[in-house]
């Protein structure tokens, strides 16, 4: 996919989100119009870096380190991303990407039935293992922070 489609998917998802922002959850489009802007800028710089980097590396990688290492206390200016970032609700950011998802899916539903009823089986082990994944990991945290 070219740099150019991208940023207008992300632009896209950006206008959905802010308008689901002020819908779903009462907040300003004013307000959360900054952070979804700098969502979307760390999105492009991670899929520039995962285009000219000349290592196998998906641009997910690259998005989630940036994200990372700019809201690390005590980078200059994290504080002011993560507080614009705030005022964006996660699930008015998904509700645009879950809608791609179903597009996408149903545009290729011929090879989605190819693969028969063991990618359902697949689904499950993969949903029950992440859950279970999670809730193991943060039960050891919480255990080593003393919270229970």
């Amino acid at each position: 996919m070219k740099l150019k489609d991208s940023v207008i998917i992300l632009l896209i998802t950006a206008a959905i989100s802010v308008v689901g922002n002020y819908v779903g959850y009462k907040v300003n489009m004013i307000e959360a119009i900054p952070g979804v802007l700098i969502l979307v800028s760390i999105a492009v710089l991670g899929i520039v870096l995962a285009k000219i980097i000349p290592l196998k590396i998906p641009s997910v990688a690259y998005i989630v380190t940036l994200s990372t290492l700019l809201t690390v206390p005590g980078i200059p200016g994290a504080a002011t991303i993560s507080n614009l970032v705030s005022k964006v609700n996660f699930l008015a950011l998904a509700t645009p990407i879950l809608g791609y998802a179903g597009i996408y899916t149903g545009k290729n539903l011929d090879s989605l039935k190819k693969t028969g009823w063991r990618i359902v089986i697949l689904a499950i082990f993969v949903m029950i293992g992440t859950y279970l994944g999670s809730a193991i990991i943060a039960d050891i945290l919480l255990r080593a922070l003393g919270q229970i």
